[in-house]
């Protein structure tokens, strides 16, 4: 086995869910993330078709993630006056089995800390490649040499900077923001998710979503995003006081352009993008399940090269680019969907949820989604494990 020391930037879904399969492999995995501990709570995240579950099921938690699961939400658009006036069914949304993000990142914490090596509270600062490794300085540890690095660091990835390029010059954005954040139970409504539209904003319990020009904003100042959002958010009708007043409450915050990553190629060198970091979308990309599907080719692909990192990157991009780039096709209207331009396209936004939750559209728009969730051949590396 050659290049068995690897290192990997993220600690989210995409970078454990690598090391898992690395570690079965025989290989000599170490996760690096930014933030000082695992990040808890977030959105919740669902698996659909034959692709996501097969990968839970060969990793061995597909039991545990439906134990864990969230009970599945309708969506419901509501008037200034919390009026129904259309909802989507709880199984139009969810997939077959849906966990919260932040447990979901806990179970693969749980999964791979034994025999994975985690650093938190630090980040990459220099890549250096070399005829036999890649030369890894950091903000806070000593450099080390490792044989390969995975940058499975999200939609901001700093791997991809420095192997690749600026962000600016993969990243599409979609002219939105969203911000997702913790609520007391007190503005819930149990069973579905109430969303309170105006003409280029929508607010929620937990999240909210806004048009706007690309913004200029520190990435690690939450108090400034908070009052981005709370700025875009003024004088909303419906509950959006109260929202906004427990946005600002919340240790839980989370805020990001709605922007898709468009890269020629996936891998340079000894380097390699996974997940949202390669070919990521913010919101309605299959996120989730796209992370471990990935990982489960990059992980299969290098065994199956003996460590030989030439050969297994060129299959893994054969393999993925046309997988990763149909889920990002489904995802490019989610904020024109939940927060229309003008009054006439929330109404005319509400009569697609109304159609959309007869049963003969419901089928066929989940087919839509499955059939992207699926669209990959998974082969089977399991003659590689150890």
């Amino acid at each position: 086995m050659h290049n068995e020391n690897i290192l990997i930037s993220g600690a989210g879904i995409a970078g454990p869910a690598l090391a898992h399969w690395l570690r079965r492999y025989g290989f000599r995995p170490t996760i690096v993330e930014r933030a000082p501990a695992l990040r808890e709570g977030g959105q919740a995240v669902d698996f659909r078709g034959t692709a996501h579950l097969t990968v839970l099921r060969r990793m061995g938690i597909l039991d545990e993630v439906r134990r864990r699961q969230t009970e599945r939400t309708k969506m419901v658009a509501i008037d200034a006056a919390g009026r129904p006036r259309a909802t989507l069914p709880a199984e139009f949304a969810g997939g077959e089995v849906e966990i919260l993000r932040g447990d979901l990142a806990a179970l693969l914490h749980d999964l791979t800390r034994d025999d994975t090596e985690y650093v938190f509270g630090d980040w990459i600062t220099s890549l250096t490649e070399t005829a036999d490794g890649v030369r890894v300085t950091f903000d806070k540890a000593p450099p080390r040499t490792f044989d390969l690095v995975v940058g499975a660091d999200g939609l901001h990835s700093g791997v991809r900077a420095l192997a690749f390029g600026p962000e600016e010059r993969f990243r599409r954005f979609l002219g939105y923001y969203i911000a997702g954040f913790g609520v007391p139970e007190r503005l819930q409504t149990p069973g579905e998710v109430r969303m309170y539209s105006e003409p280029g904003r929508m607010i929620s319990p937990g999240l909210a979503v806004f048009a706007s020009a690309e913004l200029n904003y520190d990435r690690h100042d939450t108090a400034q995003q908070k009052k981005l959002v709370a700025d875009a958010c003024h004088g909303m009708g419906w509950r959006a006081p109260e929202l906004l007043e427990a946005m600002w409450a919340a240790p839980d915050f989370y805020f990001d352009p709605i922007a898709q990553i468009h890269i020629d190629r996936f891998t340079t060198g000894r380097i390699a993008l996974l997940g949202d970091a390669g070919y990521g979308a913010t919101l309605g990309g299959l996120g989730a399940g796209q992370a471990l599907v990935t990982a489960y080719v990059l992980a299969g692909e290098l065994a199956a090269a003996g460590g030989d990192h030439r050969a297994a990157f060129a299959r893994y991009e054969h393999q993925i680019k046309d997988y990763a780039r149909g889920c990002q096709k489904i995802s490019g209207n989610a904020g024109p969907f939940m927060a229309p331009a003008t009054p006439a396209k929330i109404r005319q936004r509400n009569l697609m949820y109304r159609l959309l939750s007869l049963p003969a559209m419901a089928k066929p728009m989940n087919k839509i989604t499955t059939k992207a969730a699926n669209a990959i051949r998974l082969a089977d590396y399991s003659r590689f494990l150890r």
